[in-house]
């Protein structure tokens, strides 16, 4: 079995025009729903990759890292008959670019305020992270983004 160490971040924006906090799910290729991320790179830290990573995937490169929000899952995948323990630590991102330039690695993206996220993430740890990255994203001073 080997190990597999990513990064990622929730993405999350004010929608002005609706007053609200918004958060950005990607839909993965396979068919997920999920937040961007990726695997650590030689040399680089959880958020040197969460940046690079939500850069490559979504092409938005101004962010800003929430002060306090670290949760970290693992789970268990097969990848070529061969069994890969993949731990992912996610950090709580603010951006105010709101347009998106996909990768070849998606398929669909959607900025959904909370309630609407919460139920279009396709797995319960992903949920798990939504919700425990929640109170952090309404804590946000949105005049400093």
């Amino acid at each position: 079995m080997a190990d597999e160490i990513s990064a990622g971040a929730v993405l999350c924006s004010l929608n002005s025009g609706l007053k609200r906090i918004e958060y950005l799910l990607l839909n993965y290729t396979s068919g997920h729903w999920d937040f961007p991320k990726g695997n650590v790179e030689t040399g680089e830290n959880g958020f040197q990759t969460a940046t690079r990573e939500i850069h490559e995937e979504t092409g938005i490169d101004e962010i800003v890292f929430v002060d306090g929000f670290v949760s970290t899952i693992e789970y268990y995948y097969e990848r070529s008959s061969r069994l890969i323990h993949k731990f992912v630590t996610f950090y709580l991102a603010k951006t105010s670019i709101r347009d998106v330039r996909l990768s070849f690695e998606h398929h669909d993206f959607a900025w959904k305020e909370y309630s609407l996220a919460i139920n279009q993430l396709t797995y319960e740890s992903a949920k798990k992270i939504l919700r425990e990255a929640k109170p952090y994203a309404e804590s946000i001073k949105w005049a400093e983004v």
